[in-house]
């Protein structure tokens, strides 16, 4: 398999968290790109033609993107424990995935109003809105933090991952300071080797 990656990409770090909780590491070929929404790499094109990462080009030559299809295929793959567990479990993990890749998305939004767009078109109440999503989120996983317990899931990578580009892209802003339980939940969490050795490079 080949995995079109960059170690900055928070959804590129869910695949690669969970190729390592469930030991397929050593079976993908990592493939490192440069590519933003205003120059998309030529072969992550060719694979998404959504132009983004992470794109996976299975043995069979079969494309797949994004992350949570990336993430499902690859559990379909291992007889281990499942990070797409089964029953009610299936449902509350897939329902903290949607919500850690919508805090995600409103992050990444943020990021690019400042990063691609000229300064003159910035929108302030746009970037507020954003922001309101992402406090939403995390007050959220807050409420639900005293039930994650030592749990590794679709839903607590997604979680992690999402954390990791607050504290990355957003860092001035104190997540923390408000949520003590999420807080001390990912700080175990931030401990896996899966996420140690996916850590994004300095910001």
């Amino acid at each position: 398999m080949k995995l079109y990656h960059s170690p900055a990409s928070p959804y590129v770090r869910k695949v690669m968290v969970l190729a390592q909780e469930t030991g397929q590491l050593d079976k993908i070929e990592i493939v490192a790109v440069a590519t933003t929404p205003l120059a998309p790499d030529a072969n992550v094109a060719a694979a998404n033609p959504i132009k983004k990462i992470p794109a996976l080009v299975a043995d069979d030559g079969m494309t797949l993107f994004d992350s949570p299809v990336i993430c499902e295929y690859l559990d379909s793959l291992h007889s281990g424990t499942k990070m797409f567990p089964q029953g009610k479990a299936r449902w509350e993990a897939l329902r903290l995935q949607a919500a850690a890749d919508g805090l995600l998305d409103a992050a990444l939004l943020v990021v690019y109003e400042s990063r691609f767009r000229e300064e003159a078109m910035r929108n302030q109440a746009w970037v507020d809105g954003q922001l309101s999503k992402i406090d939403g989120a995390l007050d959220a996983f807050e409420a639900a933090a005293s039930g994650f317990g030592d749990r590794v899931d679709i839903g607590t990578i997604s979680i992690g991952c999402a954390l990791g580009y607050i504290d990355f892209r957003l860092g001035h802003r104190d997540w923390r300071a408000s949520r003590p339980k999420l807080a001390t939940w990912y700080k175990a969490f931030l401990a896996r080797p899966s996420m140690d050795a996916t850590k994004p490079p300095a910001a």
